[in-house]
């Protein structure tokens, strides 16, 4: 698996990312709140496709217990532009399940099926994650049903399949200049003038580090970036110069700076570059795709059923590893 695939990483295992729209995963304006017309436990519905409570207090248990496990209970007390995290949590839950929901619509479109292979590792991670749950997690998860869980990790397999169809055709040769990625150590000053004694100094024999070290305004003197990742003044000089080089004076934004080359090509964080890069394009590639699919597609909330939903994690109740064990379990398999 791509290390941020769909990002199904960037879906599921960014904990910290808040996605607090739930149309996002159905088009603008395309939610529609109703009451009543559900069955029992029925949170959403999706063009005739249904999340039901259990599904989604795996996903919040999970999420809150790792929440917890980094940060504390404490955590809950933050507040994000005027709302409570839990109540961001929540909806990011609603969020993540309905793109699920959809991806899984548009994997019908496209006639994907899972392999036998991958419907055996759902069953196996189903049968794995149920068996590591206790009676009361069992009952804290709304009663799930170990085929709960193998239906659940079945579209988050088909998803992640979706993923790679819509992807496998992108361009993704990345040259070494695109993401060449550089090191320079810098010297900081507030004023031109200062800058060009510092240069003068240097250009006498003076050491570049004891300079930046006891002149520099900026605690980091040595640095690496990317094409893109700076100001233009600062790339210029930066990219155009050779190993050991010393620049002129350049003016930033926010200070002069003057430059030697560490480095003009870090091949690890290049390398790492080239991954990111590649996957922005499959990323992009997938969104264009998925967009499209998605537009007017209607989003049903059970609103009341989902405000009655409240956090169960902590305690006994401490599972957390759902998506850790169907990744455990495929990377196994391989």
């Amino acid at each position: 698996m791509h290390q941020n695939k769909l990002n199904i990483k960037y879906i599921f295992l960014c904990m910290l990312v808040i996605c607090t729209v739930f149309v996002t995963a159905c088009g603008k304006d395309s939610r529609i709140i109703l009451t009543t017309g559900f069955d029992d436990d029925e949170i959403f519905r999706l063009e005739g496709v249904s999340c039901y409570k259990p599904e989604v207090m795996v996903y919040l248990t999970t999420m809150q217990n790792q929440y917890e496990s980094a940060f504390g209970e404490q955590i809950w007390k933050t507040e994000t532009g005027g709302i409570t995290l839990e109540d961001s949590v929540k909806q990011t839950v609603l969020a993540r399940l309905a793109k699920i929901k959809m991806m899984n619509l548009m994997a019908a479109s496209y006639k994907l099926e899972l392999t036998k292979e991958q419907e055996q590792r759902a069953v196996l991670a189903a049968a794995n994650y149920y068996s590591s749950l206790s009676d009361e997690e069992k009952s804290a998860l709304g009663n799930i049903k170990e085929n709960d869980i193998c239906t659940m990790y079945k579209e988050y397999a088909l998803a992640d399949s979706l993923y790679d169809y819509l992807t496998s055709d992108v361009n993704v040769e990345i040259s070494d200049d695109e993401a060449r990625t550089i090191t320079v150590e810098q010297i900081k000053v507030s004023t031109y003038d200062e800058a060009q004694q510092i240069l003068r100094e240097l250009r006498d024999g003076a050491s570049f580090d004891e300079l930046a070290m006891s002149r520099s305004m900026s605690e980091d003197l040595i640095v690496s970036f990317h094409k893109g990742d700076e100001e233009e003044a600062k790339e210029s000089a930066c990219f155009n110069l050779g190993e050991k080089e010393v620049s002129l004076v350049v003016e930033c934004a926010d200070g002069y700076y003057i430059f030697k080359c560490l480095n003009t090509l870090d091949r690890e964080k290049t390398d790492n570059r080239k991954a990111e890069i590649q996957e922005q394009r499959r990323q992009e590639a997938f969104d264009a795709a998925y967009n499209s699919f998605m537009e007017g597609k209607r989003c049903y909330l059970n609103e009341d059923a989902f405000e009655a939903i409240e956090f169960v994690g902590g305690g006994e109740v401490d599972t957390m590893d759902f998506f850790d064990v169907y990744e455990q379990t495929v990377a196994s398999a391989k």
